[in-house]
């Protein structure tokens, strides 16, 4: 199976302490591994100001995650952070 390399950023709630944020990078980098994907990088970026409020919300705690691997890692992936109230 061929493996490409692939960037994702996210953005969490700003309300979510330093625990949590944890947890769900690592909840997301081991969805990933389990598709068969190996992490390169996760870079936490910190809590910066959105271009336009987001659920009522003017920051945002961003994260990029660089990774390699089969393209159908990135569907479970995304389906996961689409259901994620985080």
């Amino acid at each position: 199976m061929k493996s490409y390399m692939y960037e994702t950023m996210y953005i969490l709630r700003p309300d979510l302490n330093d625990e949590i944020v944890d947890g769900l990078i690592a909840k997301y980098q081991a969805l990933l591994q389990e598709q068969g994907a190996s992490i390169l990088e996760t870079q936490h970026r910190g809590k910066r100001r959105l271009a336009y409020d987001i659920d009522r919300h003017r920051e945002g705690i961003y994260i990029q995650m660089n990774y390699s691997g089969p393209g159908s890692a990135v569907a479970p992936l995304e389906r996961t952070m689409r259901l994620s109230d985080e």
